[in-house]
């Protein structure tokens, strides 16, 4: 694994935790040889995943919508940074240049982030492993509520495995190492199910 993609949020939280995790993240990476994708901000959970993976020099390259940049909030000491015009170009370069994904605390960008590239993975447009990096217990609520879609039929016990929740960032990508695809020959029944 090259390069990882890192959603996570423009904003700090109210756990000084959330930011330490990010900066943990960035350097831990670094440190690794894994370059670090992600969403360009110098704030919050994201400025700090960025400053970290710099710190331990590592590359960063950071990909921001222009209208974003307008609030003066883009990173400007990264290796790289690309100022895209949408939402969608920056989420599709992301994927594009990523090898996997990780989600960290974040809203509701950091959720649409990581729901999208699930669906991508869940109808092959990509093979990439993704998963959830869990600090402090903040995903505990999102894997109950997953685990009901399954249980109410909404989704698929195989297509639910596609997402990793782990506390230890090293177990984390221990497993994306091994991840394999769900088979999409049939990834919906003629019932839908």
């Amino acid at each position: 694994m090259k390069r990882l993609c890192v959603f996570c949020g423009s904003s700090s939280g109210k756990d000084p935790i959330h930011v330490e995790a990010g900066r943990q993240v960035g350097a831990a990476l670094a440190k690794r040889g894994i370059s670090v994708v992600y969403g360009g901000a110098s704030i919050g959970v994201m400025g700090a995943v960025a400053d970290g993976a710099m710190q331990a020099g590592g590359e960063v390259i950071g990909i921001i919508p222009k209208a974003i940049t307008e609030f003066e909030v883009a990173h400007d000491h990264l290796t790289e940074l690309h100022v895209v015009d949408t939402m969608h170009e920056r989420k599709a370069m992301m994927a594009d240049l990523s090898d996997a994904f990780i989600a960290l605390p974040g809203g509701i960008g950091t959720m649409e982030e990581l729901f999208e590239v699930w669906t991508w993975g869940q109808l092959g447009y990509h093979n990439k492993p993704f998963g959830l990096l869990d600090v402090a217990g903040y995903w505990t609520l999102l894997e109950d509520f997953l685990d009901a879609m399954v249980e109410k039929g909404f989704l698929r016990p195989m297509h639910r495995a596609m997402v990793f929740n782990e506390t230890s960032l090293d177990v984390l990508l221990e497993r994306f190492e091994s991840y394999c695809p769900p088979s999409r020959d049939k990834w919906v029944d003629a019932r839908g199910l």
